[in-house]
């Protein structure tokens, strides 16, 4: 599906309320603070989760047709905590294992009773196209081949949050494969929309914006520049799934060039937070040092992911 025919307008019911999150794209600076705020609610003071009876008549379906440890368990772990009965559906030996269609597979599950899907697919667009198919369910989107991750990018913008109090004055750099992140892509949207002026992308030239997309942000081909003064560094893991065998870069050169070491960090401001969308590729993205030092703040991103998860489903279920 291509990406200029993808639409995010079908998230929203007639009276502007949220009924899918499939991107950030459209929606306004209020509705994402709103996501933010209903998150840190669900955040005691020592920051330890809260559980909520929020869901607890309803049944969320998780869907992941991409191979993943991290998101899957977190929304799972977050539908729970959120009292909802959870299905992890068996692609490996599901209907479609045996050419079903995948839009009759969702006509099944939701005649089972499934109030809400989670879908994870390599395909841009792919939740999207469910959304337009499949009625009185919500979609809740958990990546879509490069094109978004939106609520990766909520909880990246709640744990700035947490640290940086305002967007409006920051200067955030993200560093690596910007062309094949789709987390890059929520995050750069969700920074605008919050008020953030100084968004800097700082990649090798093959995994960076194209020039008209660069029309909007400032793109490096150089970190320590694109790192100097800094509040807020994102570093992204390589996506080699993704990329054309040509496109893979040296590990050890990519290191050297773009790995986020202690010394470039010292290049940032002195209070600059470190984050990272996980998993970690130590010695390749980011430096040991780096990701288990006092900048990083990479497992409270953990945390704040089933905060935001648990959040975005009581928001579409109409109960915050």
């Amino acid at each position: 599906m291509k990406k200029d025919l993808i639409s995010n307008h079908i998230q929203l019911n007639p009276e502007g309320k949220l009924i899918h999150l499939l991107g950030l794209e459209g929606l306004s600076k209020q509705q994402l603070t709103h996501i933010l705020d209903v998150a840190d609610s669900l955040i005691d003071s020592s920051g330890n989760l809260k559980k909520s009876k929020a869901l607890d008549d309803m049944s969320v379906a998780n869907l992941f047709f991409e191979p993943s440890t991290r998101t899957r368990n977190t929304f799972e772990i977050a539908a729970m905590r959120n009292s909802a009965n959870v299905i992890n559906v068996d692609l490996a030996n599901s209907a479609l294992k045996k050419n079903e269609a995948l839009l009759d597979t969702m006509h099944t599950l939701k005649a089972m009773q499934i109030d809400m899907f989670v879908i994870r697919h390599k395909q841009n667009g792919l939740p999207h196209h469910v959304a337009q198919n499949l009625e009185d369910v919500s979609i809740l989107n958990a990546g879509d081949g490069i094109n978004a991750h939106p609520t990766q990018a909520l909880l990246d913008m709640l744990s700035i949050r947490q640290h940086k109090k305002s967007f409006k004055d920051l200067s955030v750099a993200i560093v690596g494969d910007i062309t094949h992140s789709r987390v890059a892509h929520s995050d750069i949207q969700a920074l605008k929309t919050l008020g953030t002026k100084d968004i800097r992308l700082i990649a090798p030239e093959r995994l960076q914006h194209n020039s008209e997309r660069c029309s909007a942000v400032e793109c490096f081909s150089n970190i320590e520049p694109g790192l100097k003064d800094c509040d807020v560094i994102i570093v992204l893991r390589l996506q080699k799934e993704r990329m054309l065998e040509a496109d893979i870069p040296n590990e050890q050169e990519y290191f050297d060039n773009f790995g986020l070491t202690s010394e470039r960090l010292a290049l940032a401001k002195p209070d600059a937070i470190v984050m990272h969308p996980g998993p970690i590729n130590r010695g390749v993205e980011i430096d040991s040092a780096v990701a288990d030092g006092k900048s990083s703040i990479i497992l409270q991103q953990v945390t704040n992911g089933i905060a935001v998860r648990m959040a975005a489903m009581q928001i579409l279920a109409g109960k915050s």
